[in-house]
């Protein structure tokens, strides 16, 4: 072995900017999802890299670099205290082993991560700790070892630098797999199967977060040369650099085009996944097509996410919060076909059918395609059902609208100090696909539903002044509140204010620990409900909403009633009784 050092700096800077890739997911799910699962989504993406990094330690590396059994899989090694020379792997010999251990480690938990995403917002963490270890075991290592281990898919020539395939299409195939298998997310789809919009909270994060992925993503295809010693592998890593950089700027211009002809405007979150579709699709090819090829991969793949996000949102059904399986698994999937269309023949590979090569390379990227999904979606399949059946692979429905943060990580909120909402369904429809809550009041005694309609107080003190206006504030769970909604909407209230915020009653709140110490303040987050009614009866109001809330739980909610004396409707002038009508 021939250490060459500048190889070796090379590689291991790229290493450090595959790893900060991690953040760029983390800031780019957060901001797409709401802001009640911000910490759940951050803790994913910490753990999937934590958790990944022992286990490809302990045998993915060796399962996917340790010789090889029948092109199939590596030999087992365990903690890699294998040979691995010239004679008996792929390992490159210009650099030390773990040089090249740490540089596949962040790739493989780059595939691991990539499943965040679309899982995101109803997944069990519990569960999401397992299947990421599973990704990093013998998922990864085994595709992996059939394309860069020397396997079978790499003797027939098939081609993937730097992972469309191998990492991105491997992590969307599991992320589409597990968004079909959880189902959607409560409130995605109404009872005509309509899709709704659920936006993200922060698009300054997902921004940024897209901002650092692409920043990344130059030493994810640029590592990828492993080389750095002589003429040919800076020529190499300079092509690389031009061709990633180029696909991902005209895949973003594209959707931006795209989506403000197709939507009226341009749409920025669309956009966003634009510009990491563009980076995904050149991977599999940066290293043999030329710019002009580097350009066509990017213009489709441009437009090939968001026709893709439409298909699994309208047609398919399948929940995906931030776009993962149509930039990753869609767009790996075009990538890797890409370098049987547009490969010029440099560095070895097959020439493309668009430059005179016939089929033959097509066929091969075809071939890859099928087979790593195959293997990828069956144990996938097999381990997503375990989980389902021993530990839960979805949180139960209660979990999910008060947000996993508060439920899994005991954060009331990540944004401590800001006041930021992730309620964004406040239509009033007879008809809306919600009966959240229904069950507790369904499974209650006989005695405890009696109590929950006869209201049990003194006669109510007779105001000097009456308009015959009352505005009722109605404070309860969040979980309660499409339920609530409801309710008043069947009886004739059609206008609502409503307000996140926080507080507590006797029971002062829940107990919960931040880095080790008990959290000070004993506010919960609840949500304030508050209409004007007048022609409807205050006492008809009181009782829908005490059978809507009631559990026969502490927290169940209260119901404050005022009198209003001049209500006027500004753009008509009309007041009193008559500016109500169309709220009731």
């Amino acid at each position: 072995m021939e250490i060459n050092v500048s190889t070796v700096t090379w590689v291991l800077i790229c290493t450090a900017l595959v790893y900060f890739m991690q953040a760029g997911f983390a800031l780019c799910e957060a901001g797409l999802t709401r802001a009640k699962n911000t910490g759940n989504i951050l803790m994913k993406n910490m753990m999937d890299f934590c958790i990944g990094t022992p286990c490809f330690w302990v045998i993915g590396f060796g399962l996917m670099f340790s010789g090889g059994l029948g092109g199939f899989i590596g030999k087992p090694d365990l903690l890699i205290k294998g040979v691995y020379d010239a004679t008996n792997s792929v390992v490159p010999q210009t650099m030390p082993l773990w040089c090249y251990v740490i540089f596949e480690t962040v790739f493989c938990a780059t595939a691991a991560t990539i499943v965040s995403g679309s899982m995101a917002e109803r997944t069990n963490f519990k569960a999401y700790c397992i299947y990421s270890a599973c990704v990093s075991l013998f998922v990864y290592p085994v595709t992996g070892h059939w394309a860069w281990g020397g396997g079978w898919l790499a003797s027939l020539g098939f081609h993937d630098f730097a992972g469309s395939a191998c990492v991105h299409m491997v992590g969307g195939l599991i992320a589409c797999l597990g968004a079909a298998m959880l189902g959607p997310r409560i409130g995605k789809y109404d009872k005509q199967g309509k899709a709704k919009a659920i936006p993200g909270h922060n698009l300054t994060a997902c921004t940024l977060g897209v901002f650092i992925l692409w920043f990344c993503w130059f030493g994810f295809n640029g590592g990828s040369t492993v080389a750095m010693g002589d003429a040919t592998a800076a020529n190499s890593a300079s092509l690389v650099f031009m061709n990633t950089n180029l696909a991902a700027a005209v895949a973003t211009c594209a959707t931006m085009i795209f989506t403000w002809f197709r939507y009226g405007k341009p749409d920025v979150s669309m956009t966003m996944n634009g510009a990491l579709a563009g980076l995904v699709a050149i991977t599999a090819g940066c290293d043999c097509v030329s710019p002009v090829g580097a350009f066509f991969i990017g213009l489709i793949a441009g437009i090939l996410v968001v026709l893709s996000v439409e298909f699994w949102d309208n047609i398919a059904k399948v929940d995906d919060p931030v776009g993962a399986v149509s930039v990753h698994m869609v767009n790996g999937m075009w990538g890797t076909i890409a370098v049987g269309l547009f490969s010029n023949g440099t560095d070895g590979v097959g020439v493309g059918l668009l430059y005179g090569g016939g089929i033959h390379q097509l066929g091969v990227q075809v071939l890859g395609i099928v087979c790593i999904a195959a293997y990828v979606l069956i144990t996938m399949f097999i381990v997503f059902k375990i989980i389902d059946k021993t530990i839960g692979l979805r949180v139960p429905a209660q979990v999910e609208i008060d947000g996993l943060d508060i439920h899994e990580h005991g954060l009331v909120s990540a944004y401590s100090g800001f006041a930021i909402t992730d309620v964004t369904d406040m239509d009033i429809d007879v008809n809306e696909n919600t009966d959240l809550g229904e069950e507790d009041f369904v499974k209650a005694t006989s005695a405890q539903k009696a109590a929950a309609v006869p209201v049990k107080s003194e006669s109510p003190l007779t105001p000097e002044f009456d308009t015959g206006m009352h505005k009722i504030t109605i404070i309860c769970k969040l979980a309660k509140f499409d339920t609530l909604k409801k309710a008043l909407n069947e009886l004739g209230v059609t206008g609502m204010t409503m307000t996140q915020v926080m507080g507590c009653g006797i029971q002062k709140g829940s107990t919960e620990r931040y880095r080790g110490a008990i959290v000070d303040s004993t506010l919960l987050p609840k949500v304030k409900v508050e209409v004007i009614v007048s022609k409807i009866p205050v006492q008809s109001v009181i009782d829908i909403v005490k059978k809507a809330l009631y559990t026969g739980h502490i927290g169940d909610g209260k119901i404050f009633v005022y009198n209003v004396s001049r209500v006027v409707k500004v753009r008509t002038g009309e007041e009193d009784s008559a500016a109500l009508q169309d709220v009731e």
